[in-house]
């Protein structure tokens, strides 16, 4: 009787122990499950992001196609010595680069190419733009820019070709909303983008364009994962167009010398409104 007694004991003990085991098996695969199901609710899909980044791979290389265009009608201006028509097509054409610059600045040199302004870069690299702008307004003249018309278009040319081998990630996507808003602040706003030609609104506003296209494209997400920032960001850019809207001079932007004090703080403040939520979109949308 004692034999069988100890061997029914052992018998529950390894019935028990299995047990046990089995419910912690059990537990860690439930608590494994809520972290995947935590993650799923914090973060964005592979999936989900996809047509997302192709959608805005198509918008930047129709951007760059049209930039082309109207860059080639900005060179054939310069060189046929049309100072009226260069200086008419020269703000609205670099409307084109300013929307899609988080892609040109992860293409190396070719920003400060197209895009340097004076002293960003030693002079005898200085090329692009600006450096065709100091001739048109510092100079009133289209006089010895052929050669730096030339190379813009290259340089434009080139951009468009090398867009092929960007791989559009959310990082770039998600930082370059917020650095195409720190563009404004840092040089549109203040009047030193355009030094010559005081065209500074046409920038300011493509880049908030830029920034805004980005938005909509994740706003669905974002909506699911936060509604109260999508609507304080939407709202945001609502407010920073309106702004701008007031400054329109028909197909463009009155001069920047035409902004008061005020007008300038007013725009400032609200680029800021902007600039923080809009930062935190990427934290929330981390892929």
């Amino acid at each position: 009787m004692k034999f069988k007694l100890v061997s029914f004991l052992v018998a529950c003990t390894i019935v028990f122990t299995g047990c046990g085991s089995n419910a912690a098996e059990t537990n860690d695969q439930a608590n494994e499950g809520a972290a995947v199901n935590a993650a799923d609710e914090t973060t964005v899909s592979e999936e989900v992001w996809a047509p997302i980044l192709e959608s805005y791979r198509q918008f930047t290389i129709e951007q760059a196609d049209t930039f082309i265009i109207e860059t080639e009608k900005f060179v054939t201006a310069v060189k046929g010595g049309d100072l009226d028509t260069a200086k008419q097509l020269y703000a609205p054409t670099r409307m084109y680069f300013e929307r899609i610059e988080p892609i040109a600045e992860a293409l190396g040199d070719l920003d400060p190419n197209i895009d340097a302004r004076e002293n960003d870069v030693e002079d005898k690299d200085w090329r692009g733009f600006h450096r065709i702008e100091q001739g048109l307004w510092e100079r009133n003249s289209t006089e010895g820019l052929d050669e730096y018309a030339d190379r813009l278009l290259e340089d434009v040319k080139l951009l468009r070709a090398l867009m092929e081998t960007v791989e559009v990630e959310p990082s770039l996507l998600l930082t370059g909303a917020v650095e195409l808003l720190n563009e404004v602040s840092s040089s549109k706003v203040t009047g030193e983008e355009e030094r010559y030609s005081h065209t500074d609104l046409y920038d300011f506003a493509a880049n908030v364009e830029g920034a805004d296209k980005i938005y909509q494209l994740v706003k669905a997400e974002l909506n699911k994962k936060d509604a109260a920032l999508d609507e304080q960001i939407g709202k945001g850019f609502a407010d920073l167009e309106q702004a701008l809207a007031a400054y329109k001079s028909g197909d463009g932007y009155v001069s920047y010398l035409d902004l008061k004090e005020e007008d300038t703080k007013k725009l400032s403040q609200l680029i800021d409104a902007l600039a923080e939520p809009l930062s935190q979109m990427g934290t929330i949308l981390e892929a």
